[in-house]
Protein backbone atom coordinates (compact mmCIF):
# COMPACT_ATOMS: atom_id res chain seq x y z
CA UNK A 1 0.00 0.00 0.00
CA UNK A 2 1.70 3.10 -1.05
CA UNK A 3 1.61 6.45 1.29
CA UNK A 4 -0.03 9.00 -0.79
CA UNK A 5 0.63 11.84 0.70
CA UNK A 6 4.08 12.81 0.02
CA UNK A 7 6.08 16.70 0.08
CA UNK A 8 7.54 17.24 -3.62
CA UNK A 9 10.21 20.17 -3.64
CA UNK A 10 10.09 22.42 -6.12
CA UNK A 11 13.81 23.28 -7.05
CA UNK A 12 13.45 26.94 -8.35
CA UNK A 13 10.28 29.16 -10.01
CA UNK A 14 11.23 29.01 -13.78
CA UNK A 15 9.83 28.73 -17.16
CA UNK A 16 12.12 25.14 -17.79
CA UNK A 17 10.09 23.65 -15.34
CA UNK A 18 6.70 23.84 -17.30
CA UNK A 19 6.12 20.40 -17.40
CA UNK A 20 5.62 20.34 -13.60
CA UNK A 21 3.25 22.97 -13.27
CA UNK A 22 1.61 21.20 -16.11
CA UNK A 23 1.13 18.01 -14.01
CA UNK A 24 0.04 19.80 -10.77
CA UNK A 25 -3.07 22.14 -12.66
CA UNK A 26 -4.75 19.19 -14.93
CA UNK A 27 -3.97 17.20 -11.70
CA UNK A 28 -2.33 14.26 -13.15
CA UNK A 29 -0.41 13.11 -9.97
CA UNK A 30 -3.87 12.51 -8.39
CA UNK A 31 -5.16 10.66 -11.02
CA UNK A 32 -1.89 8.63 -10.79
CA UNK A 33 -3.28 7.87 -7.53
CA UNK A 34 -1.12 10.12 -5.03
CA UNK A 35 -1.35 12.97 -3.17
CA UNK A 36 1.61 15.71 -3.74
CA UNK A 37 1.88 18.61 -1.94
CA UNK A 38 4.67 20.80 -3.73
CA UNK A 39 6.57 23.32 -1.49
CA UNK A 40 8.89 25.69 -2.88
CA UNK A 41 12.58 24.76 -1.56
CA UNK A 42 14.20 27.67 -0.01
CA UNK A 43 17.33 27.29 -2.66
CA UNK A 44 18.55 25.18 -4.68
CA UNK A 45 20.99 23.59 -2.26
CA UNK A 46 18.17 22.87 -0.11
CA UNK A 47 16.45 20.66 -2.56
CA UNK A 48 18.80 18.12 -2.20
CA UNK A 49 19.91 18.51 1.70
CA UNK A 50 16.31 19.16 2.47
CA UNK A 51 15.52 14.85 1.09
CA UNK A 52 18.68 13.83 3.33
CA UNK A 53 17.05 15.90 6.54
CA UNK A 54 13.73 14.63 5.61
CA UNK A 55 11.89 17.60 5.64
CA UNK A 56 11.06 16.43 1.29
CA UNK A 57 10.28 13.06 0.40
CA UNK A 58 11.04 13.47 -3.54
CA UNK A 59 12.34 16.83 -5.46
CA UNK A 60 12.79 17.62 -8.83
CA UNK A 61 15.88 19.25 -10.23
CA UNK A 62 19.56 18.68 -11.32
CA UNK A 63 20.88 15.31 -10.99
CA UNK A 64 24.02 17.59 -10.65
CA UNK A 65 23.66 17.97 -7.02
CA UNK A 66 23.32 14.59 -6.81
CA UNK A 67 26.78 14.12 -8.71
CA UNK A 68 27.90 16.92 -6.14
CA UNK A 69 27.05 15.10 -3.19
CA UNK A 70 28.25 11.90 -4.19
CA UNK A 71 31.32 13.37 -4.74
CA UNK A 72 31.38 14.99 -1.37
CA UNK A 73 30.17 11.84 0.19
CA UNK A 74 30.66 8.18 -1.88
CA UNK A 75 27.63 6.77 1.01
CA UNK A 76 25.19 9.49 -0.14
CA UNK A 77 22.16 8.39 0.11
CA UNK A 78 20.63 10.06 -2.98
CA UNK A 79 19.30 8.58 -6.54
CA UNK A 80 17.67 9.97 -9.68
CA UNK A 81 14.72 8.58 -11.59
CA UNK A 82 13.03 9.77 -15.02
CA UNK A 83 14.32 12.58 -16.97
CA UNK A 84 12.02 15.18 -17.26
CA UNK A 85 14.10 18.27 -18.56
CA UNK A 86 16.30 16.63 -21.26
CA UNK A 87 18.63 19.53 -22.70
CA UNK A 88 20.37 22.36 -21.82
CA UNK A 89 17.70 25.46 -21.58
CA UNK A 90 20.85 27.98 -21.56
CA UNK A 91 20.59 30.42 -24.75
CA UNK A 92 23.64 32.40 -25.94
CA UNK A 93 22.00 36.13 -26.53
CA UNK A 94 24.12 38.36 -28.58
CA UNK A 95 23.78 42.33 -29.56
CA UNK A 96 24.01 42.09 -32.93
CA UNK A 97 22.65 39.42 -35.33
CA UNK A 98 24.78 36.43 -35.73
CA UNK A 99 22.55 33.35 -37.55
CA UNK A 100 25.45 31.24 -38.34
CA UNK A 101 27.40 30.71 -35.00
CA UNK A 102 30.23 28.90 -34.14
CA UNK A 103 31.57 28.56 -30.83
CA UNK A 104 34.79 30.00 -31.55
CA UNK A 105 32.45 33.76 -32.65
CA UNK A 106 32.68 34.31 -28.95
CA UNK A 107 36.80 34.67 -28.77
CA UNK A 108 37.30 38.26 -28.17
CA UNK A 109 33.97 39.02 -27.18
CA UNK A 110 32.92 40.59 -23.56
CA UNK A 111 30.63 37.50 -22.45
CA UNK A 112 28.28 37.36 -19.48
CA UNK A 113 27.80 33.55 -18.41
CA UNK A 114 25.37 32.44 -15.93
CA UNK A 115 26.52 31.65 -12.34
CA UNK A 116 23.71 31.50 -10.83
CA UNK A 117 23.33 27.58 -10.25
CA UNK A 118 26.63 26.35 -11.35
CA UNK A 119 25.02 23.23 -14.54
CA UNK A 120 24.97 26.00 -17.30
CA UNK A 121 28.55 26.84 -17.13
CA UNK A 122 29.96 23.59 -16.45
CA UNK A 123 28.30 22.45 -19.51
CA UNK A 124 29.33 25.55 -21.64
CA UNK A 125 33.04 25.62 -20.79
CA UNK A 126 32.87 21.60 -21.61
CA UNK A 127 31.50 22.50 -25.09
CA UNK A 128 34.23 25.00 -25.98
CA UNK A 129 36.85 23.00 -24.91
CA UNK A 130 35.51 20.24 -27.03
CA UNK A 131 35.03 22.61 -29.84
CA UNK A 132 38.59 23.92 -29.14
CA UNK A 133 37.81 27.09 -27.79
CA UNK A 134 40.74 28.74 -25.33
CA UNK A 135 38.48 29.95 -22.43
CA UNK A 136 41.49 32.38 -21.99
CA UNK A 137 40.35 34.37 -25.13
CA UNK A 138 37.12 35.42 -23.80
CA UNK A 139 36.46 38.15 -22.20
CA UNK A 140 34.13 36.26 -19.56
CA UNK A 141 32.24 38.30 -17.02
CA UNK A 142 31.67 35.90 -14.18
CA UNK A 143 29.89 37.68 -11.39
CA UNK A 144 26.33 38.56 -12.44
CA UNK A 145 22.65 37.40 -12.26
CA UNK A 146 20.98 36.62 -15.24
CA UNK A 147 18.76 39.58 -14.94
CA UNK A 148 22.24 41.78 -14.36
CA UNK A 149 23.82 40.25 -17.65
CA UNK A 150 20.75 40.82 -19.31
CA UNK A 151 20.81 44.87 -18.23
CA UNK A 152 24.68 44.97 -18.98
CA UNK A 153 24.14 43.59 -22.48
CA UNK A 154 21.05 46.17 -23.31
CA UNK A 155 23.53 49.06 -21.94
CA UNK A 156 25.90 47.62 -24.57
CA UNK A 157 28.69 46.62 -21.72
CA UNK A 158 28.32 42.90 -22.87
CA UNK A 159 28.36 41.40 -26.42
CA UNK A 160 27.13 38.23 -25.14
CA UNK A 161 25.00 36.77 -21.96
CA UNK A 162 24.35 33.04 -21.38
CA UNK A 163 20.42 33.19 -20.08
CA UNK A 164 17.80 31.14 -19.50
CA UNK A 165 14.01 32.22 -20.25
CA UNK A 166 12.08 34.66 -19.75
CA UNK A 167 15.47 36.97 -20.20
CA UNK A 168 16.08 35.65 -23.89
CA UNK A 169 12.35 36.71 -25.27
CA UNK A 170 12.56 40.20 -23.59
CA UNK A 171 15.74 41.36 -24.96
CA UNK A 172 14.63 39.99 -28.51
CA UNK A 173 11.28 41.34 -28.07
CA UNK A 174 12.69 44.91 -27.02
CA UNK A 175 14.94 44.96 -30.03
CA UNK A 176 18.03 44.64 -27.82
CA UNK A 177 19.41 40.97 -28.43
CA UNK A 178 19.56 38.01 -30.90
CA UNK A 179 19.44 34.61 -30.10
CA UNK A 180 22.82 33.08 -31.42
CA UNK A 181 22.75 29.31 -30.04
CA UNK A 182 20.47 27.73 -28.16
CA UNK A 183 22.53 24.90 -25.97
CA UNK A 184 19.63 22.07 -26.36
CA UNK A 185 22.16 21.69 -29.15
CA UNK A 186 24.60 19.35 -27.21
CA UNK A 187 22.01 17.02 -26.89
CA UNK A 188 20.46 15.44 -24.34
CA UNK A 189 22.08 15.33 -21.06
CA UNK A 190 20.05 14.66 -18.21
CA UNK A 191 18.97 18.35 -17.24
CA UNK A 192 16.36 17.86 -14.65
CA UNK A 193 14.51 14.69 -13.00
CA UNK A 194 13.32 13.70 -9.75
CA UNK A 195 15.28 12.72 -6.70
CA UNK A 196 15.05 11.12 -3.39
CA UNK A 197 16.73 8.91 -1.26
CA UNK A 198 17.30 5.48 -1.73
CA UNK A 199 15.51 4.54 1.39
CA UNK A 200 12.10 6.10 0.15
CA UNK A 201 12.28 4.21 -3.11
CA UNK A 202 12.77 1.23 -1.12
CA UNK A 203 9.87 1.84 1.29
CA UNK A 204 7.78 3.57 -1.53
CA UNK A 205 8.14 2.31 -4.74
CA UNK A 206 4.85 2.58 -6.19
CA UNK A 207 4.58 6.49 -5.15
CA UNK A 208 7.81 6.83 -7.33
CA UNK A 209 5.77 5.09 -10.22
CA UNK A 210 2.60 7.57 -9.91
CA UNK A 211 5.13 10.27 -9.90
CA UNK A 212 6.64 8.82 -13.51
CA UNK A 213 3.23 8.45 -14.67
CA UNK A 214 1.82 11.28 -14.00
CA UNK A 215 5.01 13.28 -15.17
CA UNK A 216 4.77 11.41 -18.44
CA UNK A 217 0.95 12.33 -19.16
CA UNK A 218 1.76 15.67 -18.57
CA UNK A 219 4.67 15.81 -21.17
CA UNK A 220 2.14 14.19 -23.43
CA UNK A 221 -0.02 16.98 -22.97
CA UNK A 222 3.56 19.24 -23.19
CA UNK A 223 4.22 17.65 -26.81
CA UNK A 224 0.73 18.01 -27.99
CA UNK A 225 -1.17 21.09 -27.19
CA UNK A 226 -0.82 24.23 -28.63
CA UNK A 227 1.85 26.42 -26.73
CA UNK A 228 -0.95 28.72 -26.36
CA UNK A 229 -2.44 26.80 -24.38
CA UNK A 230 0.04 25.49 -22.36
CA UNK A 231 0.82 28.84 -21.09
CA UNK A 232 -2.77 29.18 -20.29
CA UNK A 233 -2.48 26.64 -18.06
CA UNK A 234 0.53 27.58 -15.88
CA UNK A 235 0.02 31.34 -16.03
CA UNK A 236 -0.53 31.50 -12.40
CA UNK A 237 2.69 30.21 -11.91
CA UNK A 238 4.31 33.01 -13.80
CA UNK A 239 2.13 35.95 -13.03
CA UNK A 240 4.80 38.70 -14.69
CA UNK A 241 4.67 37.15 -17.39
CA UNK A 242 2.16 38.14 -20.39
CA UNK A 243 0.39 34.77 -21.77
CA UNK A 244 1.51 35.60 -25.00
CA UNK A 245 4.92 35.95 -24.58
CA UNK A 246 4.83 32.83 -22.33
CA UNK A 247 3.52 30.83 -25.04
CA UNK A 248 6.55 31.80 -27.29
CA UNK A 249 9.15 30.81 -24.77
CA UNK A 250 6.89 27.61 -24.44
CA UNK A 251 7.39 27.15 -28.40
CA UNK A 252 11.25 28.25 -28.51
CA UNK A 253 11.84 25.43 -25.59
CA UNK A 254 10.06 22.49 -27.61
CA UNK A 255 10.84 23.22 -30.65
CA UNK A 256 14.62 22.74 -29.99
CA UNK A 257 13.73 19.21 -28.03
CA UNK A 258 14.24 20.73 -24.40
CA UNK A 259 11.54 18.52 -22.94
CA UNK A 260 11.76 14.79 -22.66
CA UNK A 261 9.42 12.45 -24.73
CA UNK A 262 10.20 9.63 -22.69
CA UNK A 263 11.22 10.11 -19.28
CA UNK A 264 13.58 7.07 -19.25
CA UNK A 265 17.00 8.74 -18.32
CA UNK A 266 19.77 7.26 -20.73
CA UNK A 267 23.18 6.13 -19.60
CA UNK A 268 24.31 8.73 -22.77
CA UNK A 269 22.83 11.64 -21.23
CA UNK A 270 24.20 11.09 -17.55
CA UNK A 271 27.86 10.23 -19.14
CA UNK A 272 26.86 13.74 -20.97
CA UNK A 273 26.70 15.67 -17.82
CA UNK A 274 29.04 13.87 -15.55
CA UNK A 275 32.08 14.51 -18.24
CA UNK A 276 31.09 18.62 -17.92
CA UNK A 277 31.02 18.37 -14.62
CA UNK A 278 34.82 16.92 -14.09
CA UNK A 279 35.62 19.35 -17.45
CA UNK A 280 34.84 21.90 -15.27
CA UNK A 281 36.32 21.23 -12.30
CA UNK A 282 33.12 20.89 -9.79
CA UNK A 283 33.31 17.32 -9.18
CA UNK A 284 36.00 14.75 -9.10
CA UNK A 285 34.55 11.04 -8.48
CA UNK A 286 33.55 9.47 -11.68
CA UNK A 287 30.42 8.26 -10.18
CA UNK A 288 28.72 5.14 -11.49
CA UNK A 289 25.77 5.70 -13.35
CA UNK A 290 23.82 2.54 -11.72
CA UNK A 291 24.81 3.93 -8.28
CA UNK A 292 22.76 7.17 -8.98
CA UNK A 293 20.26 6.46 -11.74
CA UNK A 294 17.06 4.08 -10.83
CA UNK A 295 14.24 3.11 -12.25
CA UNK A 296 10.57 1.98 -11.98
CA UNK A 297 9.45 -0.37 -14.83
CA UNK A 298 5.13 -0.66 -14.73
Amino acid sequence: MMNKAIILYENMRTVVYVPFYLAIVRGDWAAAGIDVSVQTSSSTSETAQGLIDGRADVSWGGPMRVMLHHDRDRDCPLVCFAQVVARDPSILVGRTANERFRFDDLVGKRVGAMTDVPTPWMTLQDDLGRAGVDLGDINWVMDQSMPENAAALRAGELDVVQIFEPHADALVQAGAGHIWHRCTQRGDSCWTSFYTTQAFTKEQPETCRALVRGIERALEVLHTESPANIAKAVAAYFPDLATDALARMIEGYRASGLWARSTELPVEAFVRLKAAMISGGLISYDAPYDRLVTSFPE
